[in-house]
């Protein structure tokens, strides 16, 4: 059994003792913390809280306990029932809700479930609150109310249609082109809350020629959740027999998106954002974010037109404050999540798809054509195991230091621009490993890049 708390929140495995899995008194517990952490920050009001869930099979389970502990605090919840991280995202605001709890463990198998925890603007707390919230958990200094002042539960389900009209109305979505180009479109939602939304949204766009590949939400996975080519052959085999326009797939909680092209190929998850950018920065030119371990496609087509890129650390919350710093018109991750803040700040599949399909109707290609018109880049991901005793952060910095003629960038450990190359060196937080992604013109170059900085770590080693 797994339990990894953290400052972003807490996920684990289903079962097992207190403190070693995601039980029950863990999921009261962890809840009860936040939603303290809530009611210090807002004194002087009734706190509300938005929850929502992916379809696991968990889900129901862990949703009644964290409403009820909330309602114990004397806290007021709207629970959404089966949602999608970024619709609650959405919720918090309109809701005029102090914060929000999202349940679902995004990519990870079905035994695993998580609480992901929203701020009063619908994102993510920052680092420092999280702290916050872990050693009030770890303290259990809890008071609930008595009860007179108990809180209230509400369950909504209109905002499946509120997140999908927020979407339509969005200026740079093209419905009236996505419905003459009369796509035929494949969707594979893994049996999660997808299977739900992201039909509705082609529906919503004028999309007739759908076919549903594992949309029931159920919560038991057919594959392997995480949207990775190496899980996508159903998809791919589908599209192919049916000789759709495209394949469309997503994580379970509707954060991550995934294409795959009319001939079964994967348009790959990297380029979702440079697509979905590449539409916007032509309509709304601007800056652009995404963290450093995502391609240099994204700064190419950006700096083609005269705009500037920026990177930002690896973790979403890192790439929103970085796109507030900078005004960027859109931004993401390289692992098909889309920021587009015109929205709201949040990675958001729906809203990509939208924009997508709006581009590939305005473009009159076929996927795989749109794909190999953008910069071709290959990432590759390795990792070195080192002994506790190493200093880590001084073999970064001897790496830092031997590349100081190249372009290098310490926001986030170690990345090293070599000419249209880059490397970029992580050492985990929980484990005595550095994290080596490479990026290249073809696989090959990229794993000799890669093979190359490891030979030099272990020299300095």
């Amino acid at each position: 059994m797994t339990l990894i708390k953290s400052i972003s929140g807490i996920r684990g495995t289903i079962g097992g003792r207190v403190n070693e899995g995601l039980t029950p008194l863990d999921a009261v517990k962890f809840a009860s913390a936040y939603g303290t952490w809530l009611i210090a920050r807002n004194r002087s009001i009734k706190s509300k809280v938005v929850i929502g869930r992916d379809a696991r099979i968990s889900g129901k389970m862990i949703s009644d306990l964290v409403s009820s502990s909330l309602i114990g605090l004397g806290i007021d919840v709207i629970n959404l029932g089966l949602s999608t991280t970024p619709t609650v995202e959405i919720a918090v605001p309109l809701e005029n809700a102090q914060g929000g709890i999202i349940l679902t463990a995004s990519h990870n198998p079905k035994q695993w479930n998580a609480l992901k925890l929203l701020n009063e603007k619908g994102e993510f707390i920052s680092g420092d609150d999280g702290a916050e919230v872990l050693a009030i958990a770890e303290a259990e200094s809890f008071n609930y109310a008595e009860v007179d002042n108990l809180g209230t539960i509400t369950n909504d389900n209109s905002y499946l249609k509120k997140h999908i009209d927020a979407i339509l109305n969005l200026p740079l979505v093209d419905k009236v082109a996505i419905e003459a180009a009369n796509f035929s479109v494949v969707v594979d939602a893994v049996n999660s809350t997808g299977g739900i939304f992201v039909p509705a949204m082609l529906e919503a766009l004028g999309v007739k020629q759908i076919e549903k590949l594992y949309c029931d939400p159920t919560g038991h996975f057919p594959h392997n959740p995480e949207p990775l080519p190496e899980h996508l052959t159903d998809l791919s085999n589908k599209i192919k027999e049916l000789g759709s326009d495209i394949g469309i797939t997503v994580d379970p909680d509707v954060d991550r998106l995934a294409l795959v092209c009319e001939d079964g190929t994967m348009f790959g998850e990297e380029y979702t954002l440079v697509a979905v950018a590449d539409y916007v920065l032509s309509k709304t030119p601007g800056a652009t974010v995404s963290n450093l371990s995502s391609t240099r496609a994204l700064r190419d087509i950006t700096e083609a037109i005269g705009q500037i890129y920026f990177a930002s650390a690896v973790g979403e919350v890192n790439v929103v404050s970085k796109m507030k710093a900078e005004n960027a018109v859109i931004g993401g991750e390289g692992n098909g999540g889309i920021i587009y803040p015109e929205l709201h700040y949040g990675r958001d599949s729906l809203v990509g798809i939208a924009l997508f399909l709006s581009l590939l109707a305005e473009k009159k290609m076929t996927v795989s054509e749109l794909r190999d018109s953008y910069p071709a880049y290959t990432i590759s991901k390795n990792k070195i195991q080192l002994t506790p005793e190493i200093d880590v952060d001084a073999l970064l910095k001897m790496m830092a230091d031997k590349y100081a003629s190249q372009e290098v960038d310490r926001t986030d450990g170690v990345k090293i621009y070599i000419e249209k190359e880059w490397v970029h060196l992580r050492k985990s937080n929980t484990e005595p490993i550095i994290r080596i992604y490479s990026e290249s013109k073809s696989a090959e170059a990229a794993n000799t890049l890669a093979e190359r900085i490891i030979s030099e770590i272990k020299g300095i080693i």
